[in-house]
Formats: structure tokens, C-alpha cells, sequence
């Protein structure tokens, strides 16, 4: 990656609408500079459509800086209120939160490699856990978010966050080659992939490989592969909505359905028909409602 300057045109792609209580906007960016870093830079900003919303694993760390009021932790973390600016680790199941009614947020979704970058300890220490950026990284933590809060444009903001991920990755050791490489190819099975085969291929053992995997991302690699699954078949839900159950369970790689149910209540404590029930109207299906809606 050469310097820190994103340069060139935003492909910003922003989805609006309507509720009873105003306007909301939800917007997507996914940094070609940052590719392998970030999975997409995304904000929102309007009423929230439900009060509390579940929050489903992904394998991912989310950065997340807040402009409005502030969110609340209910089930499934620290039971905490979410300061201006925080990092949520992994997740191995559902987490709850507190939403206020308005909402202006702006999240940045971490590849391994990406949150490695800005996160100097082992991964699984912050597994389940929603910490202060600030105890993170230190005073840059209130710099970017004062900066990012004075920026005249979404752009703009979008922009400083990319930049000061750069920078970051520029400072980092980097992630384990061996750990990416396994991590892409779990990424791209769905999955799937046979762990035997990941240990072939590095020449890693068993307890080696989960060690590096838990330093590097997080999870094991078994768990993170039920993960990427799990979160793949929720995108699959959020965009083709119900369809035959069945299908989506073999297009998702499980067993049956019965698998796949299996699955969804060990891993978002609910089932397909609940998350379509619940849904957001935007978004990828890392989150849905938990109750109803306003």
C-alpha cells in the first residue's frame, strides 16, 4: 500500500427512506485502496426503526464512531453503554443493544488483517467484548473521532477513516501469511473448507493452527468457519427474503434444514423465519430487529 492519501473517485452508495418518525439514510463504501483490510465503510443516520437490535457474528471486528446519542449493551456483552468511539471483537453468538431514537453512526467493518492493524494484542482478548477505541489506540482515538465529527461531507468522513486505517497498517507487523491464506480460503468456501486440508496446506498442527487462528481473528478456525456460513446465509436471506428454506440451506452449504435451523439458534438465538420477520430493510443481515418496530 503506498502512502495514506485515498485519492480518485467514491463509489458511496446510499439506500433512503421513510418511517413515521422521519427520514433515514444508510450508506456503503467499500475503499479499493483498502482491499483486504476493510470489508466496506457504512453509516447511518435518521430514526431508529427499531429500539433494540440484535447483533449477529460475522467473523469481522467492528469499528464504530458515534456522533449522536449513545447505544446501550443489553444481552450478550458487556453490559455497558457505548462510548463516542469503540471497537467490537468477534462474536461467538447474539448480542443485544439498545438503540436511541435517533441514530448518526458511522462503522467500519474490519477484515482480520485490517484489525490487526490497528489492534496491538491477540485478537481473542477482545472475543465478545465492545471496548473504548481510546484504550485501544490512545488519544488518536479522540482525534479521529473530533475530525471525523467536523468533516464537512459523508465523503469526507468516509475518506479520514480510510486514511487513518492506512496509516495504521503502515505502523503494523501484518498478519501470519499462513493465517490470511487459510482465512481466504474459508472466506471463499463458505466455510467449508475441510480444516484438515488447512493444516496440510500451511504445515501447521492442529493445536499451532487454532493458536495462530485464535492470535490472528480471533475464533478457531472451525468456529470461524461456522461463522462465514452462518453470516453468508443471512445475506442470502436479507436479499432473496424466504423463497423454499430448503434451497437456502443448500445453497448455504448445510446439510439440510434442519442444520441450518440448528445453527441459526446456536449462533443468533433465533430462527430463519424469526430474522425474516425482523429484518432491516438495508444492510447485509449482520443485524435485524429485536422486537417490534417503532
Amino acid at each position: 500500500m503506498d502512502g495514506t492519501r485515498i485519492a480518485g473517485p467514491m463509489r458511496i452508495e446510499t439506500a433512503r427512506g421513510f418511517t413515521p418518525l422521519g427520514a433515514w439514510s444508510y450508506s456503503t463504501w467499500r475503499p479499493p485502496q483498502l482491499d483486504g483490510l476493510v470489508d466496506h465503510v457504512w453509516a447511518y443516520e435518521g430514526p431508529s426503526i427499531h429500539r433494540r437490535k440484535r447483533v449477529f457474528p460475522n467473523g469481522r471486528v467492528e469499528l464504530l464512531l458515534n456522533f449522536g446519542d449513545r447505544y446501550r449493551v443489553l444481552e450478550g456483552g458487556d453490559p455497558a453503554i457505548c462510548r463516542s468511539a469503540w471497537i467490537g471483537g468477534p462474536q461467538t453468538g447474539p448480542m443485544v443493544i439498545e438503540q436511541p431514537a435517533q441514530q448518526q453512526v458511522l462503522g467500519v467493518r474490519l477484515r482480520p488483517a485490517g484489525a490487526r492493524a490497528i489492534v496491538a494484542c491477540p485478537l481473542h482478548e477482545l472475543t465478545g467484548l465492545s471496548v473504548d477505541l481510546a484504550d485501544v489506540v490512545g488519544q488518536a482515538a479522540g482525534e479521529l473521532l473530533e475530525r471525523c465529527h467536523a468533516a464537512a461531507s459523508l465523503a469526507h468522513r468516509f475518506r479520514l477513516v480510510a486514511e487513518w486505517i492506512s496509516r495504521c497498517f503502515l505502523r503494523a507487523h501484518g498478519i501470519d501469511d499462513a493465517v490470511a491464506w487459510a482465512v481466504a480460503q474459508l472466506d471463499a468456501s463458505g466455510g467449508t473448507v475441510p480444516i484438515a486440508a488447512l493444516r496440510e496446506r500451511t504445515g501447521l498442527s492442529k493445536a499451532q493452527l487454532v493458536q495462530a487462528f485464535r492470535d490472528e481473528v480471533g475464533l478457531p478456525p472451525k468456529l470461524y468457519g461456522r461463522v462465514v456460513r452462518f453470516h453468508q446465509t443471512l445475506a442470502l436471506l436479507q436479499s432473496a427474503g424466504a423463497g423454499r428454506l430448503t434451497d437456502v440451506a443448500l445453497d448455504a452449504r448445510f446439510y439440510d434444514q434442519p442444520h441450518m435451523n440448528a445453527e441459526f439458534r446456536a449462533l443468533g438465538g433465533l430462527t430463519p423465519r424469526e430474522f425474516l420477520a425482523l429484518r432491516h430493510p438495508v444492510g447485509d443481515g449482520s443485524t435485524a430487529g429485536d422486537g417490534p418496530s417503532a
